[in-house]
């Protein structure tokens, strides 16, 4: 089984970037954690701040991964192109929000993808991430 998880613009910031919203861990820190946790699942990670960037990897590996983590940050408000990409792919993909956007700034309360996606998982952490490659891998 084969798992990507795909981060937006800023979260390459995670650990130093507002950590009382989004914690002090970094991502790379909380992906080794991953692999660790999930021994039998090929999982790979991308990050970009570049949107045409994420296009490229939706439409590279959503024919042939078996799911998709997607957090699209601030591009999951604005989108439309990430959306279109999301549901031209075959590889289901679930968005997840490490911080609950429905408790900040009503922009931040609509997503584009989320139509497009299995499911949504908004507000839980780093968590949010776990709980998304669990139901792919079950």
């Amino acid at each position: 089984m084969k798992i990507l998880i795909i981060n937006g613009p800023n979260l390459n910031l995670l650990g130093r970037r507002e950590p009382e919203i989004y914690g002090n861990k970094t991502f790379e820190a909380f992906f080794e954690e991953l692999k660790n946790e999930f021994p039998g699942v090929a999982l790979e990670y991308f990050q970009s701040n570049h949107e045409g960037v994420l296009l490229d990897k939706l439409h590279n590996a959503g024919f042939s991964a078996d799911g998709i983590v997607l957090n699209a940050g601030a591009l999951t408000h604005t989108s439309i192109a990430l959306a279109d990409a999301v549901g031209a792919i075959t590889t289901p993909v679930i968005e997840v929000h490490i911080s609950n956007v429905h408790k900040r700034e009503g922009f931040r309360h609509h997503s584009w993808l989320a139509a497009k996606c299995v499911g949504s998982i908004v507000g839980l952490g780093l968590e949010g991430y776990r709980l998304a490659i669990r139901y792919f891998a079950k």
